[in-house]
């Protein structure tokens, strides 16, 4: 299954499950912190929920990210 994310969306909320803030994953993937926020807006607009928790709560039951 190829899956809904882009590999950088994956790897945003892979790093942002770990507990990093916008700036922290922006620092590690060498982007903008708007960057960051780009690609988890875009995460939560692809899965219709509102909210960070909710885009992670949703991306762990279709199995696109792990803990």
């Amino acid at each position: 299954m190829s899956g809904i994310l882009t590999d950088r969306e994956r790897e945003v909320f892979s790093l942002l499950v770990t507990g990093l803030s916008t700036k922290e994953i922006a620092l590690k993937l060498e982007i903008s912190e708007k960057t960051v926020r780009n690609h988890i807006s875009n995460v939560m607009q692809k899965l219709g929920v509102k909210g960070r928790a909710n885009a992670v709560i949703e991306l762990l039951k279709l199995k696109e990210i792990t803990l």
